[in-house]
């Protein structure tokens, strides 16, 4: 029962970090022209950051869509600031 929540609050943290990680790139996102380089770059450049963390917690990649969903929330919540 313990790494049940164990895991959980791994999740939940990774999770919001990506969400914080996201925040400044969905902002500078904005102010770009849609598809261009700087757009392409606001929006992976968070990635390797995600994919380490979710790696250095030994987290399984069956956890890669919650994260993916942070990232999405991070970039659009960035974009309304």
């Amino acid at each position: 029962m313990d790494w049940i929540m164990t895991t959980a609050l791994l999740v939940a943290g990774i999770a919001t970090l990506t969400i914080l990680i996201n925040l400044p790139f969905g902002y500078l996102r904005k102010g770009v022209r849609k598809f261009s380089f700087k757009w392409f770059l606001y929006i992976h450049i968070p990635i390797p950051f995600i994919f380490l963390a979710r790696v250095s917690a030994h987290l399984d990649f069956r956890y890669i869509p919650i994260f993916v969903a942070a990232a999405i929330a991070g970039q659009v919540l960035g974009a309304r600031i």
